[in-house]
């Protein structure tokens, strides 16, 4: 699985980060989660609004910092 944070560094952003490796770790699953800062990347995602989260490739929401247990919800579906 990967998640990613979308995002250009913001504290927002960085919290949306914090949030998703702890869902990861309590969930006890393998994911590489990683940061994508660059702009025309997070574009190409179709996102405007950050911080945003895309699992495997797809975003799961944009505008918001999801809490650990929204992350741990939609990543165990």
């Amino acid at each position: 699985m990967k998640i990613e944070i979308l995002g250009v560094g913001c504290p927002k952003c960085k919290h949306l980060t914090a949030n998703a490796e702890a869902a990861v770790k309590e969930l006890n699953i393998i994911a590489e989660v990683s940061k994508v800062t660059d702009i025309d990347k997070i574009v190409e995602y179709g996102v405007m609004t950050t911080p945003a989260i895309a699992v495997d490739g797809k975003v799961v929401s944009a505008g918001k910092v999801l809490s650990k247990d929204e992350i741990k919800k939609i990543i165990s579906q």
